[in-house]
């Protein structure tokens, strides 16, 4: 059965309070096992969406997190007061992760917080969708491989100094890194560099004994769809996958935990789980 959203736009980058329709991203079911016990943990795009759920489910585990976005400081606070829920600490780090010295700046701030870095999810993203390639800027190609790739490389090279053997780092891809997108051209192909980043850099740290993988969903119920997307595709979002509609972030925050936590996934590097509501992919 399909389920569609209520038809509605939202001004970018989204409030989740603006949403017509709230998300399920406090993992309010879920109940940690201390998987990530004494853990500290990064999270880019951490105040909203995937980030937000992933940050309670570490929280849940036994990690400190410390959360990085852009302006969306009701949503920060929401999500910090969820991991102070947890007996965790939470550190908001407001800023623009397409400048590589704020980048650096978050890791910095994250080990002077909570003492050191064991998990970095690279996670902010942005999108902004265009019907054909002569509508998309050089400004707008720039600033999209600014945040989805080059803040990867950037929070990545600075939090590796502080990281060792066991330490994960987790980035978010997208199934449109994978097969492409029309309307989101630039945007896939910063995915489908998160894609070539992840293998490679699996194959750099294995030596260092440092995990690198990657999640890369399908959609998912979050602020930047209503966001980024016109009213009559929002209603749609999500109801052409097998299951017929959008994952909730709670439905995929658990992904991140298999690859962060050693006793579930030592013996993974270099690999991606793909949660696409049902879609098969060839190869």
């Amino acid at each position: 059965m399909t389920q569609k959203h209520a038809p509605h736009t939202i001004p970018y980058p989204g409030h989740t309070s603006e949403m017509a329709e709230d998300p399920a991203d406090e993992m309010r079911g879920y109940e940690g096992r201390g998987l990530l016990e004494g853990r500290r943990a990064l999270i880019t795009g951490g105040d909203s969406g995937i980030g937000r759920a992933v940050a309670v489910a570490f929280a849940k585990e036994g990690a400190d997190v410390a959360i990085a976005y852009l302006e969306e400081t009701d949503d920060a606070r929401r999500t910090c007061r969820l991991v102070e829920e947890q007996g965790r600490r939470c550190a908001p780090l407001e800023g623009n992760l397409a400048d590589p010295a704020h980048c650096r700046s978050v890791v910095g701030r994250t080990v002077e917080a909570f003492g050191g870095v064991n998990i970095v999810v690279n996670n902010a993203a942005y999108q902004f969708p265009a019907d054909d390639l002569s509508e998309i800027g050089d400004d707008q190609w720039r600033h999209t491989f600014a945040v989805n790739i080059d803040s990867f490389f950037h929070v990545t090279k600075a939090a590796l100094v502080h990281m060792q053997s066991g330490d994960a780092v987790i980035n978010t891809g997208s199934i449109n890194g994978l097969r492409g997108n029309k309307t989101l051209i630039d945007y896939s192909a910063t995915k489908g560099a998160v894609l070539a980043w992840t293998y490679s850099m699996a194959q750099s740290l294995t030596p260092r004994g440092i995990r690198v993988n990657c999640v890369a969903p399908g959609p998912v119920w979050t602020p930047l769809i209503p966001a980024t997307l016109p009213a009559g595709k929002v209603d749609a979002f999500g109801t052409d996958v097998p299951m017929g509609r959008a994952a909730q972030p709670d439905e995929i925050a658990p992904s991140y935990v298999f690859f962060a936590a050693p006793r579930l996934s030592s013996y993974y590097t270099g690999e991606v789980l793909v949660p696409i509501g049902g879609e098969t992919l060839p190869g």
